[in-house]
């Protein structure tokens, strides 16, 4: 099980420490660094400045939000940092939601995520393969446009600039069943937000007949500490404003995830104490249980007996979201 590195995205400004993390990761042999984004800082900037200060390290998007640019725009980071860092890029792409999607892109929320997404990851297989203009006639996104607007004007364009690699991996968040599913026919990788490696028969029946080579690279808070209530604070606000905060009480993809996990009644509990803005109560309400089993924290031996679960399981790649360069260390010792 390879290990990377997951930063994030900004909260209110750059964090100084992001670069000396990467840094660090690159030095103990981690094969990868991931970046995000929200509403705030993107994910290509960031990367970039990174990518700029290592030589090896391999450089992830975890996600970047599709709705944020065109299939082409994203194509078009993305070949330009796999130059700029000699081959390091993957592409990491999600929807998001529709209360982000509408309220901070001020774009439909596809009715057909399914549709959409694959239409997106064509479009972009299409750019960085080069074998001719782009063109596709999707509901979500065509190439050339031909809608009532249009002005009959547009033409089939390939990249001026060719891609380094055609097959610059592309891996994605998705969190349904079917999304899943789906996820392992048309991408190279597939990206979780909440990873159990005692309840992988959540993701079962999506997981059938994997491609060779498949990535499956979920995200975890690792934290070296001896008092592992404490140690879980961070992971449980991070569940409560997720669960709580990152969707409308209607449709809440993070809180139906936790739902299929086997917290369903939880997973009510904290929207409703959250979205009536009782948010320290929405955290205190997530079952350490639930938060415990999708991180890895506590005393080295603890996490060292944890490990393993993550190991023996499906899972290539762990992305870490680690606080501090000793916490890194200590994964990697235990890794190897």
């Amino acid at each position: 099980m390879r290990l990377g590195l997951a930063l994030g995205y900004w909260g209110r400004g750059p964090d100084p420490r992001h670069l000396e993390l990467a840094q660090e990761a690159e030095r103990l042999g981690y094969d990868s660094v991931w970046t995000a984004e929200s509403w705030g800082s993107d994910a290509f900037t960031p990367l970039t400045w990174i990518a700029a200060h290592t030589s090896r390290i391999r450089l992830g998007t975890a996600i970047a939000q599709m709705a944020a640019r065109s299939p082409t725009t994203t194509a078009m980071h993305a070949l330009t940092l796999d130059h700029l860092s000699g081959g390091r890029m993957m592409l990491g792409l999600g929807l998001s939601g529709p209360q982000v999607v509408e309220g901070w892109y001020g774009r439909p929320f596809p009715r057909s995520p399914l549709t959409a997404t694959r239409e997106y990851v064509d479009v972009v297989r299409q750019v960085l393969r080069r074998e001719g203009p782009v063109e596709t006639d999707g509901r979500f996104h065509a190439h050339p446009y031909r809608g009532e607007d249009a002005t009959g004007l547009g033409k089939p364009l390939k990249p001026i600039t060719h891609p380094l690699r055609a097959d610059l991996p592309v891996l994605l968040g998705a969190e349904g069943p079917k999304n899943i599913a789906q996820t392992t026919r048309i991408a190279d990788g597939w990206l979780p937000l909440y990873w159990s490696p005692t309840r992988t028969d959540a993701y079962e029946a999506s997981l059938t007949d994997l491609p060779e080579d498949f990535v499956i690279a979920p995200m975890a808070r690792v934290t070296v500490c001896d008092d592992v209530a404490e140690g879980l604070l961070p992971v449980k606000a991070m569940l409560g404003f997720y669960i709580g905060g990152m969707g409308h009480a209607k449709s809440n993809f993070h809180a139906d995830l936790m739902a299929r996990m086997g917290y369903a009644d939880e997973a009510r509990r904290v929207q409703e104490l959250f979205l009536a803005g009782r948010r320290e109560e929405a955290v205190l309400a997530v079952p350490d249980a639930f938060a415990d089993e999708i991180s890895l924290v506590g005393p080295r031996g603890r996490i060292a007996e944890r490990l393993e679960l993550w190991r023996k399981g499906p899972v290539t790649d762990l992305l870490v979201l680690a606080p501090d360069p000793h916490t890194l260390r200590v994964l990697a010792e235990l890794n190897s």
